[in-house]
């Protein structure tokens, strides 16, 4: 497929606003701004750690390219992030500005999972973004999984600290410094808490939304009396994460297990959501972490149980990121661009007036207004593209750039017959369009509501046929090669060593993404020993 033409912005700023509904051709025009990987790539390899770079130069001819995703899918990205007005440059090399458009996207994920953490019993609450390094000193393994990617202050108030602080990469730290003081009996536990914070980790590789310097997130933790409360919860944590993916964001994630080399540092089991994306490559969308006492016993975090005895807490911790917002970007994005799911879009109808006299105007846009307040009392997220700076050509393909799920069209014919027409943005052309339905709210409500409930199932269901059809089952080491070579995962039995597990990844560029909760009956045989296997794991290539 050829790369889609786009005309300047300067072309189009003298279009008109308004033309007749038959003359609304099917173009892609927009105002195009391209990231470049000067700033963001998935191959970039090092990071300044004070540089301001250049702006990347922007192409000054007349006629602008989207990339088609079939011929550079990480070029296909960055031209979706730019276009749909997601993000930008941040002055930094591998940090980002969340634009209001991505930064409402977010909002919609915090949103539902605010009310999900709070049905849990979790609160709230903030922890300092400076850490002592000291802190992180504490617990072995987490100081070497978090060395190299740590950012460091030595200096404060124009003197050198007397002991250097690091920028928040996680929290378990300095929670369970807290958690020491506030936690001394029985009484006090459960503790579950959660943080809507940033997170600084000086990352080698980046990617905007997927791996950046600075990302938003949230994280919870939580402190128990028993090691079986603890699993509870990181098992309740990994289910409430597969449930947002699938219901909100149509993300037919893979939920497991991680092995012991891709555990999370400090932690006794990592569990994940792992997702595949429109490469193929699998995104780490959430993880919820099983602590054990290993923060407890480094901190001395104990409390009294109910026999007197002194005894160290059990904990988890568990997060999810803006990367989630790459993941939608890049599970269910086209070559026209952004394609969001309705429950997490935000903007889920647009409603386009149309207009070709000046006595036709007034009536299109009272007709566009009596709507728009019928769909936004029913709780309906909906915008009115009334400017005249543009043509209803040109809003039709920037809203759909922006992924919004559906487009409502109303012309002077509309008016006079008290009717819209409707527009499907994952259903291209004249299949996605119907005509004829009535204006009146007790009929456009129930109409507009199925359709969105319809589009958010059709995106999942398209992502799932594509993520199955791309999962091969293997038995060999040949055959999971094999698969990996293709661009697919590979799922099969293991219970190979550490050693072999490293292997596979030195020879592939493949890492054991989880064993999934799901398994399959019946007794199997290790790929790579031929050893007895109680599981089957997936290997992928991964971002």
């Amino acid at each position: 497929m050829g790369a889609l033409r786009l005309p300047s912005l300067t072309s189009l700023s003298s279009a008109a606003a308004v033309i007749p509904r038959h003359r609304c051709r099917r173009e892609l025009r927009l105002p195009f701004r391209r990231l470049s990987s000067t700033n963001f790539s998935a191959a970039e390899t090092e990071l300044p750690t004070t540089t301001t770079p250049p702006k990347p130069k922007i192409q000054q001819d007349k006629d602008r390219v989207i990339t088609p995703r079939s011929q550079d899918f990480n070029a296909w990205y960055l031209d979706i992030i730019a276009n749909a007005e997601l993000a930008d440059y941040g002055p930094v090399r591998g940090t980002m500005v969340i634009r209001p458009y991505g930064y409402a996207i977010w909002e919609a994920i915090q949103d539902y999972l605010n009310v999900k953490f709070k049905e849990t019993g979790h609160s709230n609450m903030y922890f300092p973004q400076f850490i002592p390094y000291s802190f992180i000193e504490k617990e072995a393994s987490h100081v070497e999984g978090f060395s190299p990617e740590l950012a460091l202050v030595t200096v404060g108030g124009g003197k050198e600290l007397e002991e250097k602080l690091v920028v928040r990469p996680t929290s378990e730290t300095i929670v369970n410094h807290m958690f020491t003081q506030w936690i001394h009996s029985y009484r006090d536990l459960p503790l579950m808490i959660n943080q809507w914070a940033n997170v600084t980790r000086w990352e080698m590789r980046t990617k905007p939304f997927v791996r950046t310097l600075e990302f938003l997130w949230q994280e919870g933790h939580t402190a128990h009396a028993t090691p079986e409360e603890a699993e509870k919860e990181a098992l309740q944590m990994i289910d409430m994460y597969t449930k947002f993916a699938y219901q909100q964001a149509a993300i037919p994630v893979i939920a497991g297990r991680k092995s012991k080399v891709e555990t999370f540092a400090g932690a006794s089991k990592t569990y994940t959501i792992e997702a595949m994306m429109g490469d193929r490559k699998a995104l780490q969308a959430g993880t919820s972490h099983n602590l054990g006492q290993n923060f407890s016993r480094a901190f001395g975090t104990q409390f009294t149980d109910e026999t007197g005895q002194r005894q160290h807490v059990w904990q988890t911790s568990w997060a999810v990121s803006t990367r989630f917002i790459g993941g939608i970007i890049m599970t269910h994005g086209d070559d026209t661009g952004l394609m969001l799911p309705p429950n997490l879009a935000p903007i889920q109808v647009i409603i386009t007036p149309i207009w070709i006299k000046t006595d036709e105007k007034s009536g299109v846009l009272d007709a566009a207004s009596s709507v728009k307040e019928s769909l936004q009392a029913a709780g309906i997220k909906v915008k009115v593209d009334d400017s005249e700076q543009r043509k209803p050509g040109w809003k039709f393909n920037f809203w759909e750039m922006k992924g919004v799920p559906l487009r409502i069209e109303i012309g002077p014919r509309d008016v006079s017959s008290r009717s819209v027409v409707i527009s499907r943005r994952d259903i291209p052309g004249k299949q996605g369009k119907v005509f004829g339905i009535s204006m009146e709210s007790s009929t456009l409500v129930g109409y507009v509501k199925g359709k969105l409930d319809e589009v958010q199932s059709s995106l999942l269901e398209k992502a799932k046929s594509f993520r199955d059809s791309n999962i091969v089952d293997v038995g060999s080491y040949d055959e999971l090669k094999e698969a990996i070579s293709q661009g697919k995962w590979a799922r099969g039995p293991w219970s190979a060593s550490d050693k072999e597990e490293l292997k596979v990844k030195e020879e592939t560029g493949a890492t054991l993404r989880c064993f999934p909760f799901e398994q399959p009956q019946g007794t199997k045989k290790c790929l790579m020993t031929g050893d007895p296997a109680d599981e089957v794991a997936i290997f992928a290539k991964s971002y």
